[in-house]
């Protein structure tokens, strides 16, 4: 069966969208922060926004994550199978044919724009954005034009922060419990953030922690 590939030319404002784009695809980077994955998943069970993937970042997810973590094969098999049965929708599949026409960005990473372009097709009303760490892979002008929205995980989560603030500190706040469910040792929360290369969501955190606790005049 043929897939039509529908390009997609929007006039693109310069600014991020008020709300939360509808659908996320969350680039193997990304799923590869145990961090990033539980907030990312957690903010998309309230309902926030979709996640999305494909068939291949599946596989560069799992061959990444034995390698990097020491995991059998097997193992990050059941996970993935897990996160297919927690966001059923999410799976783009095999997304070779929304390559076509893609030349400006990065060979390597058309997998992730194709997913991203395969969700649009389906949801051409909705707005649709691409979560990575490697944003020099991806030129923001093929982006724009495909009507696609590009965002790094800080970014991203500063947006999550602004439009659910309330929620978001609850979910900050289940990080060292998460890092002591994997055997790990429980670390401050803004040593995780700046780890993890949050340095705005971090700064908006402090803020609010000197706010708390700011005397009342």
């Amino acid at each position: 069966m043929s897939i039509v590939v529908f390009h997609f030319f929007f006039s693109m404002p310069v600014l991020p969208p008020a709300h939360l784009p509808h659908f996320i695809v969350i680039d193997t980077c990304v799923l590869m922060s145990n961090v990033l994955r539980h907030l990312l998943f957690r903010l998309a069970q309230a309902g926030y926004f979709h996640p999305v993937w494909a068939e291949y970042i599946g596989v560069e997810w799992r061959r990444n994550a034995s390698r990097i973590w020491n995991v059998t094969p097997e193992i990050l098999d059941v996970e993935w199978l897990k996160m297919q049965q927690q966001f059923p929708l999410a799976n783009m599949g095999d997304v070779s044919a929304y390559e076509t026409g893609l030349k400006r960005s990065d060979k390597k990473d058309w997998h992730v724009i194709a997913a991203a372009r395969a969700i649009q097709q389906k949801h051409p009303e909705s707005t649709t954005c691409i979560l990575t760490r490697n944003i020099k892979d991806f030129h923001r002008a093929e982006i724009r034009n495909l009507g696609l929205y590009l965002y790094d995980p800080d970014q991203f989560l500063v947006m999550c922060w602004e439009n659910h603030q309330a929620h978001m500190q609850a979910l900050l706040e289940l990080i060292p419990a998460d890092a002591l469910k994997i055997g790990r040792q429980a670390e401050p929360l803004e040593t995780v953030l700046k780890r993890e290369r949050l340095f705005r969501l971090n700064k908006l955190t402090l803020q609010q922690q000197a706010l708390q606790f700011e005397p009342a005049l």
